[in-house]
């Protein structure tokens, strides 16, 4: 018998288990393009990967596979954006994830917490196990909340930056909110842009643009009237040929909803699944993002509808002042506009209505940006490298 059969393979042959990956996200996941872009790509390098969301609406499925990787929502009936009104069912969030987190810890490595609202428990987990934390900031939370009192907003801005410096890395959306975290001192910070993965031609329905004078805009997101979605209904009302595609939901859906339903040239598709935003969007001629720079979270923005139009080869509408203006300027890939200025609004969607090869030029230069500086091919490169080194370094998880 040879002996060298039987034998253990050397050390350095052997392949060590990938890490079990917990993905944290406070909506339901149905759909979080970020958030499934995340796991699809850590699947992909062959970690083993669950997210858990919030189910308010606790009608959705509890557990669920997608694309390799489970979606486990606990279901917390609550309101979006109601405010302090709100605070005991976020308060009701936080226990359900520490005690979930107790119970299921064995299950998992590392806990990828994406914003403010899912942090705590999953610095307490490392506290209390071992479990290495990467913390995603989507949105600083203290400069998103809309209706909170300022000395709370002090008192979680507070919190939040001790947060980062406690956790293992920090990813952020942007570089420019860099500034917004000013500081915290991070471990490890990554910048992974809201880029959309790219879609080859064949894998979108056929699209025809719109002739001069015509015109057909999307937008699909969260709904708020500091996105100028009133603006823009504005706009269209004194349009009747040109077509509006509007989907998605927020604290504000029911006045908005109710503006558009009286206007025939706009229609409502409500809460839609990812790849028919893409083909919303991807049957506009035009897409827009103008937020309220007002907000400061807004004058850090960067949405992944920036990402997608670039991906898409749209042009796009951005307002000033929001971080977005100066993407889009640099990449000459759309017009900016000022918030609220209907006037503006009206004479950028005009200009593109009128002038065809306009939008060809900029779509093609947003394309260009895309596939040179923001495509998801050079973000996932960053999130794998970022993963790698925290299980690399000695005390990682600790």
């Amino acid at each position: 018998m040879n002996e060298g059969m039987n034998s253990p393979k050397p050390a350095s042959t052997l392949k060590p288990p990938k890490a079990r990956i917990l993905i944290l996200r406070s909506n339901p996941i149905a759909p979080d393009p970020r958030v499934e872009k995340i796991a699809r790509a850590l699947n992909r390098a062959g970690y083993r990967v669950t997210a858990l969301g919030w189910d308010r609406t606790a009608a959705l499925p509890v557990r669920e596979t997608v694309e390799g990787f489970e979606i486990c929502r606990m279901p917390i009936r609550a309101e979006y954006g109601s405010g302090l009104v709100n605070l005991p069912n976020l308060l009701r969030w936080q226990w359900g994830l520490f005690r979930w987190l107790a119970k299921h810890r064995a299950e998992f490595d590392v806990i990828h917490a994406c914003d403010f609202d899912t942090i705590l428990p999953a610095l307490w987990c490392k506290r209390r196990w071992g479990h290495a934390v990467v913390y995603d900031i989507f949105d600083f939370y203290a400069d998103h909340l809309r209706r909170t009192p300022g000395w709370i907003k002090a008192g979680i801005r507070k919190t939040d930056l001790s947060c980062i410096q406690r956790a293992d890395a920090l990813i952020l959306v942007d570089d420019a909110r860099v500034a917004q975290i000013a500081g915290a001192q991070p471990r490890r910070l990554s910048v992974v842009y809201n880029s959309p993965e790219d879609i080859s031609p064949g894998g979108m329905a056929a699209w025809t643009p719109s002739p001069a004078g015509e015109l057909r805009l999307a937008y699909v997101g969260l709904l708020q009237v500091e996105r100028g979605l009133f603006e823009m209904l504005d706009v269209l009302a004194h349009h009747p040929a040109w077509q509006y595609d509007l989907a998605g939901f927020g604290g504000d859906e029911a006045q908005i909803t109710a503006r558009a339903e009286l206007m025939p040239n706009v229609r409502f598709h409500g809460r839609v699944t990812y790849d028919r935003a893409l083909a919303l969007s991807q049957g506009a001629d035009v897409l827009f993002a103008t937020y309220d720079p007002a907000i400061p979270n807004h004058r850090y923005s960067s949405p992944n509808k920036v990402f997608e139009a670039m991906m898409l080869g749209k042009p796009i509408i951005v307002a000033r002042d929001t971080n977005m203006d100066r993407m889009i300027a640099a990449a000459n890939a759309g017009l900016l506009v000022r918030y609220g200025d209907v006037d503006a609004l009206e004479t950028a969607l005009r200009s593109l209505a009128d002038r065809p090869d306009l939008r060809r030029e900029l779509g093609a230069n947003a394309r260009r940006a895309y596939e040179q500086t923001y495509s998801w091919q050079v973000m996932e490169a960053r999130l794998k490298m970022l993963y790698e080194e925290i299980l690399a370094s000695e005390g990682g998880a600790a």
